[in-house]
């Protein structure tokens, strides 16, 4: 189960209304975390790492990040995190 991170432009984001998803903000932190379904975020301000088995993605501010259904992974959130994001 790969996560994903793309750099999109603004035609890619308008494609998929990115601006018109929820907003989640999380403070510097460490958590486990389980995706039920898949998730699909763009991250608006902030930096996090996430490790899924062996393999740690980075990303920051400017990425539209995807983790597939079933992922279970830990999150550590490095700078204050404020992103769009939506399920399915």
């Amino acid at each position: 189960m790969a996560i994903i991170v793309l750099k999109p432009n603004r035609d890619e984001m308008a494609g998929l209304n990115v601006f018109d998803w929820p907003i989640w903000e999380k403070e510097v932190s460490k958590f486990s975390w389980h995706y039920d379904d898949s998730e699909t975020c763009f991250i608006l301000e902030g930096k996090a790492r996430v490790t899924a088995g062996n393999e740690t993605v980075t990303f920051e501010a400017g990425d539209l990040v995807v983790f597939p259904k079933g992922l279970d992974c830990v999150w550590e959130v490095i700078e204050p995190v404020k992103k769009h994001y939506r399920f399915g």
